[in-house]
């Protein structure tokens, strides 16, 4: 990554920023991206660099994107499971986020049985949560919290399709106003 160049006098401001987005979205603690390096410039009293600017934009760009992703599973789940059933479903589903074996077995070789564990669920929830995102974006369909909802429910080609059952239709509009509420919730609490 380049340096970016601060005045000595930006260099506050710019820690500052730079701490509240990697406390927003960090990939920096799981080693993906490497922290931007700073530089200060001695007796330059010019405004911050653009650069700094950027990545400190792109990288809460990239928080509110983890969030929604967040905030939408944590919707699935509550639709999906309210009770938090350990039961297996009629149709073989399963865990937090009723995952049946087929598609369980597209992310992971770990037992079906995990599915029922949050920490292996979780996992795999993110992986299909990409997966569809990637889908949908491939299609040209915006990957929202109601989108994904409806491919999470339905299947991806459905909505690729638009062939989505009517019943899917209230599922996604449900998840997509949890995952608003959450979000407001943690907005409202950020302040």
């Amino acid at each position: 990554m380049q340096k970016a160049q601060i005045p000595a006098v930006g260099v506050k401001i710019c820690a500052n920023l730079v701490q509240r987005a990697k406390e927003l979205y960090s990939p920096w603690s799981r080693g993906t991206l490497g922290a931007p390096q700073v530089t200060v410039m001695n007796g330059n009293r010019h405004g911050l660099q653009v650069g700094v600017l950027l990545v400190t934009l792109v990288v809460m760009a990239g928080s509110a994107y983890a969030s929604d992703r967040g905030e939408t599973l944590q919707a699935i789940n509550w639709v999906e499971n309210p009770r938090n059933s350990m039961k297996v479903g009629p149709r073989g589903e399963l865990g937090p986020y009723q995952f049946r074996p087929a598609t369980w077995r597209m992310y992971t070789n770990k037992p079906f049985e995990l599915a029922a564990q949050r920490e292996h669920a979780d996992e795999v929830a993110v992986l299909h949560y990409e997966w569809l995102k990637r889908g949908l974006q491939g299609a040209g369909i915006e990957p929202t919290p109601y989108t994904i909802a409806l491919a999470w429910n339905a299947g991806l080609g459905q909505v690729i399709n638009d062939r989505v059952p009517p019943a899917t239709y209230a599922y996604a509009e449900q998840v997509a106003n949890l995952a608003a509420s959450f979000k407001a919730e943690r907005l409202a609490t950020a302040r």
